[in-house]
């Protein structure tokens, strides 16, 4: 028997099964949530996992809805509250920055307590990191080793559409690439480290989603709260776990 979790996020879709054959793997979402769910269902065939029988399917994210061929689909919250509590063993904070929204989880006992999501603007999120790293003509990976190197420059801006035109106005005025990436960078950290102390709680700090590898971003972050924030290697999987967990929790019953 398998136990599939089917995270289809905006930008990345990340899938974890647990069972007869364990594994995990990720994609890009695309434009087409019904398309991807079609990729995923193919690379589990064949890697042999038997959908129409020996599984049990649930999906989360942005596009759950997509995912035909899914037993249950289940909010984001409880799947990354469930999946990042497996991970860390422990009650905690999540912060999860996705690609469409920034999410602050509180775990208590093993269950979501709390959570806050950031107000609907990409601008604390993964696409404000992937807009900007565009217009700039890099990767997200390369604007990371730039801003590494450089001196952040002020983004007021609450709203990505002004935000980028101050970043515009910084190319046009000749400021090295090193201190607008800086800037960039530290612009979502601070959002997300503003979203985290409208509810802030005494535990340990996990960050999770697809920036979880980045030790710089979670030190940006660190930097805010004055409290440490870690990483967790399989941080961007904390959905698709969690939705393969409570799968086997309701396939069992």
């Amino acid at each position: 028997m398998d136990y599939i979790g089917i995270d289809i996020g905006s930008t990345a879709t990340k899938v974890v099964v647990r069972g007869d054959h364990n594994g995990h793997f990720a994609m890009p979402s695309g434009w087409n949530s019904k398309e991807t769910s079609q990729a995923v269902k193919n690379r589990l065939t064949e890697a042999g996992v038997d959908l129409a029988e020996k599984c049990a399917v649930a999906a989360t994210g942005y596009g759950r809805i997509s995912v035909d061929f899914s037993d249950y689909r289940i909010t984001e919250i409880t799947c990354h509250g469930r999946g990042g509590f497996e991970l860390t063993g422990e009650d905690c904070t999540i912060i999860d920055v996705g690609g469409q929204d920034t999410k602050i989880i509180q775990i208590e006992n093993g269950q979501v307590c709390d959570f806050l999501m950031n107000d609907k603007c990409s601008a604390g999120t993964g696409k404000f990191l992937e807009i900007m790293a565009n217009r700039m003509g890099v990767t997200i990976d390369e604007l990371f080793a730039l801003a590494k190197e450089g001196k952040p420059l002020a983004i007021s801006s609450l709203c990505t559409v002004f935000a980028e035109s101050e970043i515009v106005s910084y190319m046009g005025e000749g400021h090295p690439k090193e201190n607008i990436a800086a800037g960039i960078v530290d612009s979502v950290a601070e959002k997300v480290a503003q979203l985290y102390g409208r509810r802030p709680a005494k535990k340990g700090i996990y960050l999770t989603g697809g920036l979880s590898h980045c030790r710089q971003f979670a030190d940006r972050i660190e930097e805010r709260l004055s409290t440490e924030v870690r990483t967790l290697k399989l941080g961007r999987y904390a959905g698709a776990l969690g939705a393969s967990i409570l799968a086997e929790e309701k396939a069992g019953k």
